[in-house]
């Protein structure tokens, strides 16, 4: 969500990001509607005051006996007048709203100018790629040779892109969530939740994931949302507040099960566990001063970036471009993990800063010690990481030639002495 005060004051600025952004959304398209909006609301004020001063003239009319028919009738007609202002405005501040909530964030003058997901910057590299002296398989033919991972059975039971995990697999997959929310919450400051994973509609309005994005995500019965990730509970857990500053930066991780749709993506990624409708994920959310969230993207990018360090699993960054980056990001890096079953980096975490574009929608503030002025927060989200991801990277870059997988060392405290996943006998 924009400030349309910045936009009245800023309409070039504006028109340029969304231009930026391929959107068509244009400046005076909105100070159209903001300039009949206000007119209306300076009518109703005027009108408020007219009904007030009538009220007081008859009442004085009566008191002395006198006719104050003519005033009644005026009366009569100002309450209808108010009634149609009142809703004229309800009606234009709706149409604003829907349209201030329907574009996407401004881009950060950093962010590289691209159409996709090729255009995106590589900006650091860690690990090298194991040379393996047998050909590496993809996780899904590891899972499926070690009998551990059953796409078959998943499907009869709730048909395509799920999945069931056995045994070893089960327990590295657990592993992998334990040691990730234990770096995070020991060494990384973030505060371990637990949320709920059914939400209302203001809560995935307040990430942005409606009303644009309704498609993307499962919608029970009865009208609750199933999230898409903890970014909505997490960050919603400052809607409607307004915070002291002394308290900021917030840190919170969760492990959560996510849900998606996977709306748009037929015929990608159908083999396997990368692209699932319920999959793990322990996720981080800060929640911080305007002036320091930029330095909180770069300290959220790395606290993602040491789990993969951490298991030895070769790794690049990149800052997504204007064609591949998120409605409500202003800046995200993604972390791509090297997957030697499929020769190719492939993303398990985006670390975005949103900056004030949720707090906007959330209407989330904090303010100094002493000073009745409040601002906005700045709020970012990241992956630290996609579980079901990094148990396929683990698989891949650990697979033996035998079709056993190794443990990476930072697991095997939480893998109760395994040190090695073998093939059932």
């Amino acid at each position: 969500m924009h400030d349309i005060k910045w936009i009245r004051d800023n309409p070039e600025a504006f028109d340029a990001a969304m231009a930026v952004r391929k959107q068509e959304i244009t400046a005076k398209r909105l100070m159209d509607i903001d300039v009949e909006r206000r007119k209306l609301m300076t009518e109703h004020q005027e009108m408020l005051a007219r009904r007030k001063t009538i009220s007081g003239e008859i009442g004085k009319l009566r008191k002395n006996g006198e006719d104050a028919d003519e005033l009644t009738a005026e009366m009569g007609t100002l309450k209808d007048k108010i009634k149609d202002a009142e809703d004229g405005q309800a009606s234009l501040n709706e149409q604003l709203d829907l349209l201030l909530s329907s574009f996407a964030n401004i881009l950060d003058p950093e962010v590289p100018v691209g159409d996709d997901e090729d255009d995106n910057v590589e900006v650091n590299r860690w690990g090298e790629p194991a040379a393996f002296d047998f050909t590496p398989i993809e996780h899904f033919e590891i899972g499926e040779k070690l009998g551990m991972m059953d796409f078959e059975t998943a499907a009869k039971l709730s048909g395509s892109r799920f999945v069931i995990l056995r045994g070893g697999l089960a327990k590295l997959e657990r592993a992998l969530s334990q040691f990730m929310i234990d770096l995070h919450t020991t060494e990384h400051g973030y505060e371990e939740t637990i949320t709920p994973m059914l939400v209302r509609d203001d809560a995935m309005f307040g990430t942005g994931q409606l009303p644009k994005f309704a498609e993307d995500s499962f919608k029970t019965t009865n009208d609750y949302w199933l999230i898409p990730t903890s970014e909505v509970t997490l960050t919603n857990q400052v809607a409607g507040d307004i915070i002291e500053q002394a308290k900021l930066p917030l840190r919170f991780t969760a492990l959560t099960q996510c849900f998606r749709s996977e709306a748009g993506s037929a015929g990608r990624d159908t083999r396997g566990m990368i692209r699932q409708h319920q999959f793990s994920k322990v996720e981080m959310v800060s929640v911080v001063e305007a002036e320091k969230s930029d330095e909180e993207l770069t300290r959220k990018t790395r606290c993602a970036e040491t789990v993969l360090e951490r298991l030895g699993l070769p790794y690049r960054t990149v800052i997504l471009c204007t064609g591949d980056i998120g409605f409500s990001a202003c800046k995200t890096y993604d972390i791509e993990v090297w997957l030697p079953g499929q020769g190719k980096y492939r993303e398990i975490s985006s670390c975005s800063n949103t900056r004030d574009f949720q707090a906007r929608r959330m209407n989330a503030r904090y303010r100094a010690a002493g000073d009745k002025k409040t601002n906005f927060v700045h709020t970012l989200n990241g992956s630290g990481l996609a579980v079901g991801r990094c148990l396929i990277a683990v698989m891949e870059n650990y697979q033996q030639a035998d079709g056993s997988i190794r443990v990476p060392d930072a697991l095997k405290p939480y893998m109760g002495g395994l040190e090695v996943i073998s093939p059932r006998g």
